[in-house]
């Protein structure tokens, strides 16, 4: 995969609570296509990233531009109509709502539109739905009759539900064993595929960072450290890097076997 034009570029951010400093002029491109993978320590800021990438926080300087629009400077009907229509965000526990059913959830944003007929939103619901494979027959559960797996793949359905170009995922397969964890990597891998889709994911899990990053930014003494493939990154001289993929050394499958089947982006 060719890299392309920057969805997401982060120049010089800084974040800070009170006196406490988190980011420390980061600086980041997210290109077209590709799915960037964010590790880090605990505390290293992760999630208080994608939070700003996706507007729901605002840097303490520098700047966060998205499809080409500063996020720090978007008004609000801008940020709907360009930037919030086009992202989607699948949270890590689902955060589905225990009080709407399985139809419900799904089509709340397409509602939230306003634009679109009841019988148009449940046949795209439906549609929705048939793509993480979730049978019909489910539309009308709610989230407390589901299983772990399912309540991922619904509220997978859900973050597409506008047909995003952009897809942020907070820890995908936490919670899901590795039968289920495998099988929703791949769904994520069709997706990806099908819908032409830009991915920004958080992870702790090796197995889900292996089979799905095209590149991995780690975040480490309050800014990225580095950014490049799996190999590049594994073989980055950092505490941090280090203790991060130590776990490799037990893994079955011998490294010169993962260069050859990464999937890699060239140097730009």
């Amino acid at each position: 995969m060719a890299q392309s034009e920057c969805v997401i570029e982060i120049n010089g951010l800084q974040t800070r609570f009170g006196n406490q400093v988190i980011h420390r002029d980061v600086n980041l491109c997210v290109y077209r296509g590709e799915i960037l993978t964010l590790i880090g320590g605990s505390g290293s800021g992760k999630t208080t990233l994608m939070r700003q990438m996706l507007g729901l926080e605002q840097p303490y300087g520098g700047t966060v531009r998205i499809f080409g629009e500063t996020r720090n400077n978007a008004n609000r009907n801008s940020l709907k109509k360009n930037i919030r229509g086009r992202t989607g965000v699948l949270f890590q526990q689902g955060a589905l709502f225990s009080a709407l059913t399985v139809f419900d959830n799904v089509a709340l944003p397409m509602r939230e539109l306003h634009t679109l007929t009841e019988s148009i939103i449940r046949e795209l619901v439906m549609i929705k739905l048939k793509m993480v494979a979730i049978g019909s027959e489910h539309a009308g559960k709610m989230p407390s009759a589901l299983s772990g797996g399912m309540i991922k793949r619904v509220a997978l359905a859900r973050a597409l539900a506008l047909d995003p170009e952009l897809l942020f995922l907070d820890e995908p397969t936490a919670g899901l064993d590795p039968e289920l964890s495998e099988g929703f990597v791949e769904l994520i891998l069709g997706l990806r595929k099908e819908l032409n889709l830009t991915i920004v994911m958080v992870t702790h899990d090796l197995d889900t960072l292996m089979s799905l990053s095209d590149r991995i930014a780690v975040l480490a003494d309050q800014r990225v450290i580095t950014a490049g493939t799996l190999d590049q990154v594994y073989r980055f001289p950092h505490p941090f890097v280090v203790s991060f993929f130590k776990n490799m050394q037990h893994k079955t499958r011998p490294m010169n076997h993962w260069e050859q089947t990464w999937k890699t982006v060239p140097t730009r």
